[in-house]
C-alpha cells in the first residue's frame, strides 16, 4: 500500500511515494506504521542502524526513539553524522543495515543551512507548495500571505525571494515549512551562515513553533555546532561522534559536566572544548 506525501526539502515541497514497508540497501529495513485513529504516537524509531555511503560508515549502530514534543538538537564535530541523521530521518537517506520505523500518520519537512530560493516573489515561495498539496491557487496565496505575516515577512511579499537577505531567507524557508503544518520540523545548521540579529529573530521562531499550541507544536529536531543556541532551544541533546550516537540526555544532564562525563567520556571532552 502507498501514499503520497509532500515534505518540504530545502525549502521545497517534493512529491514522494511511500509504502508500508520500503526495504533500504543491503539489509536495512524502512517502516511506515500508522497508528490506529490517525493518533500521532512515537515519531520515529531506530535500532541498530548503519548509513553507509560506498566504503564510508555515516552512521554506525544507532539506537533511538523520538517522541512528539521535546526539542532535540543534534551536536557533534563536523563528520560526525548529524546531517545523515537528520536525512534519514526524512527519507532522504536509507539504512544500510537495522531498522527505521517511521509514524506514517505524521507530517513533516526539512530546512537546509541555506535554503532554496525559487525565481519569483516570496509570496509565491510559499503558495506553492501549498498548491502542488491541492490547494486552490486563490487559497494557496492567502494562506502564504498568513504565513508570511508569522515570520514577519508579509511587507516583502511581491519582492524577488532571491534579492532578500540571508536571514530573511531562511525565514522564508520557516514560513513555507510553517504554512505546510508538519508535525516534524528538521533543521540542519539553520542559523550557521546568519548574523546575530537575523539569528535571533530564527531562534526565536523555532521556539514559537515548538510552543505553539493553537495549530498544535510542532517536534523540532535541529543540528547545531552552537552550544549556548542548544541550551535556548533544546530539550533533549544527542551527542554524536564518527556515526556513533555516544551520548543522549536531557539538556540540563548533558551541560551537567559529572553527569555527561558518566555517559560518554567523549561528549565530556567535546563540550569542555567548546565553551573552553
Amino acid at each position: 500500500m502507498s501514499r503520497s506525501i509532500s515534505p518540504e526539502v530545502n525549502g521545497t515541497v517534493r512529491r514522494v511515494q511511500v509504502s508500508d514497508e520500503l526495504p533500504g540497501r543491503s539489509q536495512g529495513q524502512y517502516h511506515n506504521a500508522s497508528p490506529a485513529g490517525g493518533r500521532i504516537g512515537e515519531l520515529f524509531q531506530l535500532q541498530r542502524v548503519d548509513v553507509c555511503f560506498g566504503h564510508r560508515t555515516a552512521l554506525s549502530k544507532v539506537e533511538l526513539r523520538v517522541e512528539p514534543g521535546p526539542t532535540v538538537a543534534l551536536i557533534g564535530a563536523n563528520g560526525s553524522g548529524k546531517s545523515t541523521l537528520l536525512r534519514l530521518l526524512h527519507g532522504l537517506a536509507v539504512p544500510s543495515a537495522g531498522r527505521i520505523q517511521r509514524n506514517g500518520a505524521m507530517r513533516q519537512a526539512m530546512l537546509f543551512q541555506r535554503p532554496h530560493m525559487l525565481r519569483t516573489s516570496v509570496r509565491n515561495n510559499v503558495a506553492l507548495g501549498l498548491w502542488l498539496r491541492g490547494a486552490s491557487w486563490r487559497d494557496a496565496k492567502v494562506q502564504a500571505m498568513r504565513a508570511l505575516g508569522r515570520v514577519g515577512l508579509d511587507n516583502v511579499a511581491e519582492q524577488n525571494a532571491r534579492t532578500l537577505s540571508g536571514g530573511q531567507q531562511q525565514r522564508l524557508a520557516l514560513a513555507r515549512a510553517w504554512a505546510l503544518q508538519p508535525d516534524v520540523l528538521l533543521l540542519d545548521e539553520p542559523t550557521a551562515s546568519l548574523d546575530p540579529h537575523a539569528k535571533r529573530e530564527v531562534e526565536s521562531l523555532m521556539a514559537e513553533f515548538s510552543s505553539e499550541q493553537a495549530r498544535g507544536a510542532m517536534t523540532i529536531i535541529f543540528a547545531s555546532h552552537n552550544l549556548g543556541q542548544v541550551k535556548r532551544l533544546a530539550s533533549r541533546v544527542l551527542y554524536l561522534e564518527r556515526g556513533r550516537l555516544l551520548a543522549d540526555l536531557p539538556v540540563s544532564e548533558f551541560f551537567n559536566a559529572n553527569r555527561l562525563q558518566q555517559v560518554s567520556t567523549a561528549a565530556h571532552l567535546f563540550v569542555k572544548g567548546e565553551l573552553e
